[in-house]
């Protein structure tokens, strides 16, 4: 402990215990609140003062405690400080707003962000204050800061596709983004629009305006996946790349290339820095009175700067920037410029002003990956010299060995940054690019000594207009980069991993501070923590506990894990965005499709009166429901297109969908479970089935259920949400009707998967075609 003070190493964890507080108070069921949290902060930072003229372990200790508590009150303030509105549910609506951003597409649309003025037709009465809509429909695309108007469908940032994976929401709401959507056919431009607000809003808008002139200047010069490309590099906007090169770079383990984080904030810098430093070298009466290395850092803070506004403030733009910073204000000082302290002093700003970036994995690979190349580069310079290219005396034998050093350098670098990150690839998106080595051997000198020089000398003469030369040079490399990644990526879809346990993450990145933030043997804990949590990976064969039925959050896929390697689901052609989801955390490789079978044509004679006729068409769905699930494959949907699907499994337990919410009767007489897509009348059946339906669904999120005994209908299952709701999930609670908040209930009948239970009965049992109450949009 001594050495690791003497050295400057206990700083580092000062992040640490920062982030550890602030990622706790995220993930608690019930957090304390915040006069809990500064009653215990003031308590524990007062005694960490004392305990300072102590023994050195328990001021540690308290030391660690006051910031693990200041994570968690950073955390609550920012979380009061956003107070974003959510939507509760779909609705479809004219919604009326001002631009605030916008990105172009790879096939002519546009995404905008609009600050809501209005909406009606219907008028909602809890609206957002922003929104995210996509414009498919060939119109003029709206200035930044211009109206825009159109009917558009509404919808609530998506939740977890599974318990356990990505919570959209969760981000939505500390963007500010309210609602995510799409505009029904081109939206109308409004001939006035509000003054925007405050002034930093306003500049807000015009760097933001500026942000999008670069990328559409920058796509005009270079067309396609290059043009792209360039404007995801410079100004961080992705959108607009075909989703075939987005997909080559993710395989290839390229796609850190678009963004803005250490090496493109590096480059940049270190370009402008070197290039600065030379100009001024040339003059010697200049050179000889002022210290140009301190001009030059001066000069490449500017520019860093600069850099960062255009970007659109990425976490990992605004990490890469004040590790940028504090390197060249380093040099200001005379200071060593690449330390850990320097990394830590850029984790400890971003943790106090956006604690919630913490949870991201952007903040979690950018400073895994800085924390490991500064180790690893520590370690190297510590060993004795050794001679790793001979000594030649030939001509051209040192341009041979600057090219060793190049090739050596960009091999350590992709090795020391895949290894560190590859924890963070696998908890959140359970892949690994096994090329990625030779992709970033191959294209990183591209990126370094063609993109970027190319890309800054543009900047600089866009505002001349003698930026297209470079643009083209710049789009050249990057065209040479999207044929290295294609090629890469044809060697094979990379190492899928199932969703990890709940465990893997946290265990992994304590390992890995460990192993590069301490020099002492203590360091060498984080390998065993790292050994352990590989292990555990290997040892558990399939990550999470396995499930029987997978539930979206919306009700309307189901799907039916047959075998580790294959699911069936209720849909022929299952929604792209949670399926994919769903394939990459359960690793199934086959899809079954549902067995359709064709509903007879409706009688056209009167026949009975209405609700007798009525009555008639749901025995006759009921009784073809009862023979598709006699005649029906085990483990396999059969279905009637767009009213009701049915399914039966090898344990015995049969399973009923319906679309039509009058169908659920009749299918709680005939199932064991019934899931539907609309809400009810009634949360449970008289027949004794298990009954899942849309207001459920709604405050749980994402379901997995494992079947156990038929007899008694005993199930297990995981809900997305259990407890009380958080600011970003307590959406789901509102009540539009009302305009309130309900009483919560916290466990909604629902339990884990380490705990077997019965749904129980909310509201009053019914069977047969009792009453639904059909979706309603506000």
């Amino acid at each position: 402990m001594a050495r690791e003070e003497t050295r400057g190493h206990v700083f580092h964890f000062v992040p640490v215990f920062l982030g550890a507080g602030a990622a706790v108070w995220f993930s608690l069921a019930e957090p304390p609140g915040a006069i809990a949290l500064a009653v215990l902060l003031g308590v524990l930072s007062v005694a960490a003062l004392i305990a300072r003229y102590g023994p050195p372990l328990p001021a540690y200790g308290l030391g660690a405690s006051a910031l693990f508590v200041a994570g968690m009150a950073l955390a609550n303030l920012e979380t009061w400080r956003q107070e974003t509105v959510i939507l509760d549910t779909p609705v479809t609506t004219i919604v009326a707003g001002v631009v605030e951003r916008r990105e172009a597409g790879s096939r002519s649309e546009w995404r905008y962000i609009l600050r809501v003025t209005g909406t009606k037709d219907p008028q909602i009465r809890r609206p957002p204050e922003r929104v995210s809509l996509l414009a498919r429909g060939r119109h003029a695309a709206a200035p930044i800061g211009g109206g825009l108007s159109g009917r558009a469908r509404l919808s609530p940032p998506s939740g977890p596709a599974l318990p356990g994976l990505n919570d959209f929401a969760f981000a939505s709401y500390f963007d500010g983004v309210g609602a995510v959507g799409f505009f029904l056919g081109p939206p109308t431009s409004l001939l006035t629009a509000d003054d925007g607000g405050e002034w930093w809003l306003r500049l807000d808008r015009a760097l933001f305006s500026l942000r999008d002139d670069i990328s559409t200047r920058i796509r005009d010069v270079v067309p396609g996946d290059a043009g792209a490309f360039a404007a995801s590099i410079i100004t961080g906007e992705r959108r607009s790349m075909s989703k075939e090169a987005t997909e080559s770079l993710r395989l290839s383990g390229l796609a850190h290339i678009t963004a803005i984080s250490g090496l493109n904030m590096a480059l940049a810098a270190g370009i402008f820095f070197v290039g600065l430093r030379k100009l001024l070298s040339l003059l010697p009466g200049l050179s000889q009175s002022m210290p140009i290395k301190k001009l030059a850092a001066g000069g490449a803070l500017l520019g860093a700067f600069a850099y960062l506004l255009i970007s659109g403030y990425q976490v990992s733009a605004v990490r890469a920037f004040l590790m940028t910073a504090i390197m060249l204000v380093a040099v200001l000082f005379d200071r060593p410029a690449i330390s850990l302290r320097n990394l830590a002093l850029a984790a400890v700003v971003i943790v106090a002003v956006t604690p919630s970036a913490i949870m991201g994995p952007s903040f979690q690979m950018s400073f895994a990956a800085t924390a490991a190349l500064i180790a690893g580069y520590a370690a190297w310079r510590e060993k004795p010299a050794k001679r790793w290219f001979p000594e030649f005396a030939f001509p051209g034998a040192a341009a041979l060995k600057w090219s060793w050093s190049v090739i050596a350098g960009t091999l350590l670098t992709s090795l020391i940054g895949g290894l560190s990150t590859a924890v963070f690839a696998i908890a959140h998106f359970h892949r690994l690019a096994p090329h990625s080595l030779e992709a970033n051997l191959a294209a990183m000198p591209l990126i370094s000594l063609i993109v970027m020089p190319a890309g800054l000398v543009a900047m600089l003469l866009m505002p001349f207009g003698l930026d297209a030369p470079f643009l083209v040079v710049m789009g050249v490399g990057l065209d040479w980069v999207l044929m290295i990644a294609r090629e890469v990526a044809g060697w094979g879809e990379g190492i899928g991993f199932p969703q990890p346990p709940g465990w893997f993450l946290p265990v992994a990145s304590a390992g890995l501070l460990f192993l590069t933030l301490l020099s002492s043997v203590w360091r060498h804990i984080g390998t065993l923590l790292l050994m352990a949590s590989v292990w555990g990976l290997v040892a558990v064969p399939g990550g999470m506990p396995r499930a029987d039925l997978l539930v979206s959050e919306d009700g309307r896929l189901v799907g039916l894990l047959r075998s580790p390697a294959s699911i069936a689901t209720n849909r022929p052609r299952p929604p792209s965005f949670v399926f994919d989801q769903w394939r990459a955390a359960r690793q199934f490789k086959a899809h079954i499709a549902p067995n359709a079978i064709a509903a007879p044509a409706p009688e056209k004679s009167p026949g009975p009166d209405r609700k007798q006729r009525a009555q008639a068409d749901l025995d006759a769905v009921a009784e073809r429901m009862r023979k598709a699930l006699a005649g029906a494959e085990t483990g396999r949907f059969v279905c009637e297109p767009k009213t009701w699907c049915a399914a039966k499994l090898a344990n015995g337990w049969t399973i009923a969908t319906v679309e039509d919410g009058a169908l659920a009767g009749e299918a709680c007489d005939i199932a064991d479970l019934v899931i539907s897509e609309r809400r009810l009348g009634f949360s449970a059946c008289r027949s004794g089935a298990a009954l899942i339906e849309a207001e459920t669904l709604r405050r749980t999120g994402a379901v997995e259920i494992r079947l156990a005994d038929r007899i008694s209908r005993q199930m297990t299952i995981n809900a997305s949400f259990d407890g009380p709701p958080r600011p970003w999930s307590q959406h789901r609670y509102y009540d539009w009707r009302s305009g309130t908040f309900p009483a919560v209930r916290t466990s909604l009948g629902i339990s884990h998967l380490d705990a077997t239970a019965k749904f129980e009965a909310e509201k009053t049992p019914v069977s047969g075609s009792g009453p639904a109450v059909s979706d309603n949009d506000e």
